[in-house]
C-alpha cells in the first residue's frame, strides 16, 4: 500500500469524520494524541524504503517528530454548515501525506452551527485498517465528558524501537547478499531488469519466471468495469454522509438471512442502477469490491491490517428490494469462496520483488475492473467523548483506490453512519447518487420483518 501511493489514483488514505456536539479542548486533545504516539510507537514512525526496493519498506523512528504537524485546528466562517466542513474534510483527506513524516493527521474544524465541530481523523492504510483505527481511538476516547486524563508516558522508550528496526534493516541485507539466501548482487540485478521489462518474460524458461508469468496473467486477464458512465478516473473528490438506525436495519437484514454487509451492498447496487437509468444508460450488472475483516479468523489482535477483498457482480436492473437482496447475498457467498483470492495472496508475497512501476501497473489494471467499493466497520455502542466533546456521528471516508466511489459504514451508538466518498470526475452528478442511495436505504427499511412466534411459557420449578 505504501508503494502504490506512487500512483495518486491508488492512494489508500482514509478518514473518519467525528461530528462533535461542541468544540473540543484543543490543548487537551493535543496532549492525548502526544501520549497516544508514545503508547503506539507506529504513530511516531515514518516509512523508510530499502535501497533499490529489494526488500519491503521499514518503519523507523522519526527523529524530528513534532505533534503540532499532526494535530491541528481550523475554522469555517460562522455560521458554518456541515456542507462547508464536509468539503474541507474531503480536501484534507485527498491531500497526500508528507512521506518524510508519520502517516497520520487529526484536524479539528470549528465554527459549525450550534457550536458543533468536526474532527477529521486521517490515516494511511499502512498504519491500520478500519477496525484497527477504531482500536487506536481508545487512546483518545473517553466514556464521560469530564474524564480525568490518563497518566503521562515516557517518550524515551521509543528509541529502542528505532534501534531494533535499523538492526532488522542490516539483517535483511546481510541475508539477501551474504547470508542464508546467498543471492549474488548480479542475480538480483538480473531479476530486477527482467521484471522491469515484462516483454522478456515469455522468452525465459525458468520455473520461477513461469510462475510469475502465470500470476501476472491471472491478475491482468480480467474483464473491465461495467459502467458505461463511470469510465474515467480522476483525482476530483466529493463526499456525502448518511445515517440510518442500527437495530431496525440489522433486523431487516437478519429477516432475509443476510447481514449489514448485504444491506450496504444491496443499497449501493440499487442506487447505482437508479443513477444509470435516470441518466439514460441502464445497466443490469456492475462489479463491486467488498472489504471483509479477517481479524476474527486470525485471532491476532495485534495486527494493524487484517482484511481481504471480495470482487463480485451485483444486480443493478429494476427489481424488488427482496429479490436484489437475495441475489447480492448469494453473490457475496460465492465471492468469499472464490479461489482467485489465492492469486492475490501470491502476488502480495511477490510484491517486494516487483519494481514500483510494475506493481502500480498491476494494481491500476485491477482497479479498472471494479466500479465501486463497500466496507463495513464495527464501532462503539456506547457514548464516547473527545477532549470534553461528545461524538454525535462517526462518518467514515474509505479510500477510493481507483474506483468510482467507496461507501463505508460505521456503527455508532444505535445508528449506522455512512460516508459516500466519490470520484466526482467519474460520477459527474454526485448529489444524484447520494439522493438515490437515501431512497434505496429507505425502501430496504420498509421491508416487513417477520415476527417470531411467542416463546412458550416456562414451567415453574
Amino acid at each position: 500500500m505504501w508503494r502504490l501511493d506512487k500512483d495518486p489514483y491508488l492512494s489508500s488514505t482514509f478518514s473518519n469524520l467525528s461530528l462533535l456536539d461542541r468544540a473540543p479542548d484543543f490543548d487537551r486533545l493535543r496532549r492525548r494524541m502526544d501520549r497516544a504516539s508514545i503508547a503506539i510507537p507506529r504513530l511516531r514512525q515514518k516509512v523508510q524504503s530499502t535501497p533499490a526496493n529489494l526488500t519491503p519498506p521499514l518503519w523507523v523512528e522519526d527523529p524530528d517528530f513534532n505533534i503540532d504537524y499532526h494535530v491541528r485546528r481550523i475554522a469555517v466562517p460562522a455560521p458554518g454548515t456541515m456542507r462547508q466542513a464536509l468539503d474541507i474534510a474531503t480536501l484534507i483527506t485527498a491531500d497526500p501525506f508528507d512521506r518524510t513524516r508519520p502517516l497520520w493527521q487529526f484536524v479539528v474544524i470549528e465554527g459549525l452551527e450550534n457550536g458543533q465541530a468536526l474532527l477529521v481523523e486521517k490515516l494511511h492504510h499502512t498504519i491500520a485498517d478500519g477496525e484497527g483505527s477504531v482500536q487506536l481511538s481508545l487512546q483518545f476516547f473517553d466514556f464521560e465528558r469530564d474524564a480525568a486524563d490518563p497518566l503521562p508516558l515516557d517518550a524515551s522508550s521509543i528509541g529502542n524501537v528505532s534501534a531494533q528496526t535499523n538492526m532488522l534493516n542490516l539483517d535483511l541485507w546481510r541475508d539477501l547478499l551474504s547470508g542464508p539466501l546467498k543471492m549474488p548482487l548480479a542475480v538480483v540485478r538480473q531479476i530486477r531488469d527482467l521484471l522491469a521489462d515484462p516483454t522478456q518474460i515469455p522468452t525465459n524458461g525458468s520455473a520461477t519466471i513461469e510462475t510469475l508469468r502465470g500470476l501476472l496473467g491471472q491478475m491482468t486477464d480480467v474483464d473491465p468495469a461495467k459502467s458505461p458512465l463511470w469510465t474515467s478516473r480522476t483525482l476530483k473528490r466529493h463526499s456525502e454522509v448518511l445515517e440510518i438506525p442500527f437495530l431496525e436495519t440489522r433486523e431487516v437484514a437478519r429477516s432475509m438471512g443476510g447481514t449489514l454487509n448485504t444491506i450496504l451492498l444491496t443499497a449501493a447496487s440499487d442506487a447505482s442502477g437508479r443513477y444509470h437509468r435516470e441518466l439514460g444508460s441502464p445497466i443490469d450488472h456492475l462489479r463491486a469490491s467488498m472489504a471483509i475483516s479477517t481479524r476474527k479468523e486470525s485471532g491476532d489482535g495485534s495486527q494493524t491490517n487484517a482484511f481481504s477483498l471480495a470482487r463480485l457482480l451485483v444486480p443493478t436492473g429494476e427489481m424488488k428490494p427482496k429479490d436484489r437482496f437475495e441475489l447480492v447475498h448469494q453473490a457475496t457467498i460465492d465471492a468469499n469462496g472464490n479461489s482467485a483470492s489465492q492469486a492475490l495472496n501470491a502476488i502480495s508475497a511477490l510484491s517486494a520483488s516487483l519494481p514500483t512501476g510494475i506493481l502500480t501497473r498491476i494494481a491500476r489494471l485491477q482497479s479498472q475492473t471494479v466500479d465501486f467499493a463497500t466496507s463495513n466497520v464495527k464501532g462503539t455502542p456506547l457514548p464516547v467523548f473527545v477532549a470534553g466533546a461528545e461524538i454525535i456521528n462517526n462518518f467514515p471516508l474509505g479510500p477510493i483506490g481507483g474506483v468510482a466511489f467507496n461507501l463505508t459504514l460505521l456503527s455508532h451508538v444505535g445508528h449506522l453512519d455512512m460516508g459516500l466518498h466519490m470520484d466526482s470526475g467519474a460520477i459527474e452528478n454526485p448529489q444524484l447518487l447520494h439522493q438515490h442511495l437515501k431512497e434505496s436505504l429507505a425502501e430496504l427499511l420498509q421491508i416487513k420483518v417477520k415476527k417470531s412466534s411467542s416463546p412458550k411459557k416456562m414451567k415453574k420449578n
